[in-house]
């Protein structure tokens, strides 16, 4: 196998991969990056969502090769503390039931709010809905994403 090199969470990595591999199967089995979780493995429901050079993908169907090159972000590389906006907010408005599909969802509220600091309901409501969230907590991740808005002002 190849060695592949990566950006990931901001460090340098090199893993012994076939350049086909899913990007999620490198990050969980090689590198132990266990944010993403691997759920339709067609990229339909977004529980794998990680960002590449800031923009969400599935990384359950992205071939390691299309991303060599770039800067990877997992859950784990949002905030050093888990105290980026998006994870503040989601405690706050007691988002997670479930939780599987929390990391997916907060990357992607993460880029929405990275591009639109301000977005109004129907554009989170537009945004999100590539992340499917079986315990139907829509209404709370809206209110989590309006308050990370909101609280990225002041």
């Amino acid at each position: 196998m190849p060695e592949i090199s990566l950006n990931v969470n901001g460090e340098k990595m090199s893993v012994d991969a076939d350049p086909s591999t899913p990007l999620l199967w490198i990050l969980r089995e090689k590198l132990g990056l266990t944010g993403p979780k691997f759920s339709c493995g067609i990229a339909v429901c977004g529980a794998c969502m990680v960002h590449v050079d800031g923009k969400t993908v599935p990384s359950c169907n992205t071939p390691v090769s299309e991303v060599l090159g770039t800067e990877i972000t997992t859950i784990e590389g949002l905030s050093e503390n888990g105290d980026h906006p998006v994870q503040k907010a989601w405690i706050e408005e007691q988002v997670p039931q479930c939780g599987y599909c929390q990391s997916g969802q907060i990357m992607r509220a993460a880029e929405l709010l990275a591009n639109k600091p301000n977005p109004n309901r129907q554009e989170i409501f537009d945004h999100m809905k590539r992340v499917l969230c079986r315990c139907a907590t829509y209404y709370r991740i809206v209110k989590a994403i309006e308050k990370a808005a909101k609280d990225g002002e002041s």
